[in-house]
């Protein structure tokens, strides 16, 4: 019987490499299930090119006619699959602190980039990571092999949220790379206190990369189920506010809705993908977006 990934999201197991690396296989491969073998291969790719097989790769890609020629494992890989570079770019600010439940908008956030990363690294592609706060940056460069994608997720569970995002945020220079195509996914919950998150996203985009953001909401930040007075923390800035809930909460969805159509606007008239991802819900919408802006690039 195949595993529903929420029940794998508790602490014990999402805060070690073998239970994020489980979680992640179990999303992907529930998902690929789901699709038509051609298509998630990448339908009519000229696979050019061979490596050795490496404990984690898929299966379904191993070349069985060399196998049986060599008695060697090999993967086939395409000349356009080795060309994308996928990186994640991670907002560790504190506000992902945020907690509901057991688990924190971080630790969603890590479920996100690990599924993703999977699906791409089951692709052929390079995996990177960009973690970054206004104290730690967490900088690995997108390589392919499976003991790359291994330590990329050990670096992600080291990820701590702390202090707001760097008003000098990592340089484009740093980011980018000359003659590689690109696919950029930024993970943040879109908490700024002028428009420094949105300035970065918008240096993000160039002509030859696609970028999409995946805004992490908790449940109750989406419905603003709350009772009674209630007392609300900045989490950046520790400063307090206390409401009543009945009387907050129609002004509260009436900004929150606003806020949200002009991030998307804004992000549209950049041709950047927008994704409001609520902690807790599936993840096939976002394994599709990966899938939609790869293509766009191959």
């Amino acid at each position: 019987m195949q595993t529903n990934y929420q029940e794998l999201l508790k602490p014990e197991i999402l805060h070690e490499v073998s239970g994020l690396n489980l979680i992640a296989r179990v999303v992907v491969d529930g998902y690929l299930q789901g699709l038509n073998r051609s298509k998630s291969l990448g339908s009519g790719m000229e696979f050019s090119q061979y490596r050795g097989y490496e404990p984690g790769d898929d299966l379904r890609l191993l070349d069985w006619k060399m196998l049986a020629r060599s008695g060697r494992y090999y993967i086939k890989q395409s000349e356009i699959e080795s060309q994308v570079s996928v990186k994640f770019i991670l907002d560790a600010s504190n506000s992902m602190a945020h907690q509901e439940g057991e688990l924190t908008k971080m630790d969603y956030a890590r479920v996100l980039v690990a599924s993703l990363a999977y699906l791409a690294h089951q692709q052929g592609d390079e995996v990177g990571l960009f973690a970054l706060s206004e104290n730690h940056l967490t900088t690995i460069y997108p390589k392919a092999s499976i003991q790359h994608f291994n330590r990329l997720l050990q670096e992600l569970l080291t990820v701590e949220t702390t202090g707001t995002w760097p008003m000098n945020a990592i340089s484009n220079e740093r980011l980018h790379e000359r003659g590689r195509k690109e696919l950029i996914f930024f993970i943040t919950d879109m908490y700024e206190h002028s428009d420094e998150l949105s300035a970065f996203i918008k240096a993000l985009k160039t002509a030859r990369n696609e970028v999409a953001v995946l805004q992490i909401m908790g449940q109750d930040e989406v419905n603003f189920d709350y009772k009674g007075t209630v007392t609300f923390e900045d989490l950046e800035t520790g400063s307090k506010l206390k409401v009543s809930a009945k009387e907050a909460k129609k002004h509260y969805l009436e900004t929150l809705q606003n806020k949200l159509i002009q991030t998307e606007e804004l992000l549209l008239h950049q041709d950047i993908s927008h994704q409001v991802f609520t902690m807790g819900e599936p993840l096939g919408e976002t394994l599709n977006l990966f899938l939609k802006k790869r293509i766009n690039l191959v």
